[in-house]
């Protein structure tokens, strides 16, 4: 995307803690483990309760698990950034091992070669600061940003009690102590651990000032957004998201209102603050001409200042023959596509999209997927061998 759109990318990887899922019903009819089918309490995620029928009862322990893991996954993708993993220094190294599409794979090994042809060039004339006589960081070079990238975390934030216990005051950087008018900078704010966690009460009613070099944090993860389920104005979750620091999102689908979109950024952004507010929009293929112009011309209306991402995975859903949670990767493109027509002829600007990936292999070696089509051409019947996320097709056709 990078190469193709001549534009910085900030990544945001939904990682290190989206373990609960909202649900719409508390109680939901699956195949027990013994092949009968039974009424069981639905299953929340990770955080609450267990896949197994048997494993429906939630269990507060397991929000100390969802810490370990999450602890355990941030360490593992630090040392995976600090390895090289993200290195761009050997492009003509990646796999298209899972690209059937003799058209495609042309394609994608016309971008990898010409990146690759690119960063020759700079390693030959010395333009890249991280290379140390030719070598790159992950072989004793130094640091640059050809070797390494920034990793920022999110997850929803649908377990107000886990997330309060992981808010803390921290300072405000300096970079936005700056920024602000009126405020001059201070040193003086440091982190506390003695002081406890903030209740939702006292997070969304904290007063920042204009002489304030402290707030209070989300540390759970970089960036939280509230979901579709639990975006009612009056609800405990607004209440909660309106008091952090973070920068949050918010889903917005085809039940949103105009106005109610417009009173909900009053509420969590009354400030008007640049970069504070993602608006991720899921509407579907079939739907997004209906929603989409309405709500970006009701925000341009209102004079808040947002970023536009597109999340064309969760509006696309079906259930196929044989019973799995499916998308077609036609629609997929269909919705991102249309999202650039109607940004731009609202005088808007899409900002980023939302993609679901997998770096998992199945016993025969090929990527995993839950999308029909794509460049693996995958069919219905082979579901069942390939199911997981496929984003990959849709980030390098975006250039």
């Amino acid at each position: 995307m990078i190469w193709g759109a001549r534009m910085p990318v900030v990544r945001i990887g939904r990682i290190a803690g989206q373990y609960a899922k909202p649900r719409s019903s508390p109680m939901e009819k699956v195949k027990a483990d013994d092949g009968t089918i039974r009424e069981v309490p639905s299953f929340r995620g990770d955080n609450v309760n267990g896949l197994s029928t048997d494993d429906r009862q939630p269990d507060p322990q397991r929000l100390l698990s969802a810490y370990f893991y999450s602890t355990t996954t941030l360490n593992y993708v630090r040392s995976l950034l600090a390895s090289g993993f993200a290195s761009l220094n050997n492009p003509r190294d990646w796999s298209l091992s899972h690209v059937r599409s003799p058209s495609l794979r042309n394609e994608f090994e016309t971008i990898s070669n010409g990146l690759a042809d690119a960063i020759d060039f700079c390693r030959t004339i010395g333009a890249e600061p991280g290379f140390v006589g030719g070598t790159a960081y992950e072989r004793g070079g130094a640091h640059g940003v050809l070797s390494e990238v920034d990793l920022y975390t999110s997850h929803e934030g649908l377990m107000l009690d886990y997330e309060e216990a992981l808010t803390r005051y921290l300072p405000i950087p300096a970079s936005v102590l700056s920024s602000q008018e009126g405020v001059s900078h201070s040193t003086s704010g440091r982190f506390d651990s003695s002081r406890p966690p903030l209740s939702r009460s006292q997070s969304a009613h904290t007063n920042l000032s204009s002489a304030s070099t402290s707030a209070p944090y989300n540390t759970s993860a970089h960036f939280l957004w509230v979901g579709d389920r639990t975006r009612q104005l009056t609800g405990a979750h607004i209440e909660y998201f309106r008091g952090i620091r973070n920068p949050i999102g918010v889903k917005v689908g085809p039940s949103m209102k105009p106005d109610e979109l417009v009173q909900l950024l009053d509420v969590v952004n009354p400030s008007r603050e640049y970069g504070k507010i993602t608006l991720i929009t899921r509407y579907g293929a079939d739907k997004i001409d209906g929603h989409l112009a309405g709500h970006v011309k009701a925000v341009q209306s209102s004079g808040h200042p947002v970023i536009w991402v597109c999340d064309p995975m969760h509006g696309n859903t079906l259930t196929s023959s044989t019973g799995l949670k499916t998308r077609h990767f036609s629609t997929i493109v269909s919705e991102v596509t249309s999202c650039l027509r109607i940004h731009t002829e609202c005088g808007s600007r899409l900002g980023g999209i939302s993609l679901e990936f997998t770096g998992e292999l199945n016993d025969e070696g090929f990527s995993v997927t839950e999308c029909l089509g794509g460049s693996m051409e995958l069919s219905e019947e082979q579901l069942g061998l390939r199911y997981q996320a496929q984003g990959s097709d849709v980030a390098l056709l975006i250039k």
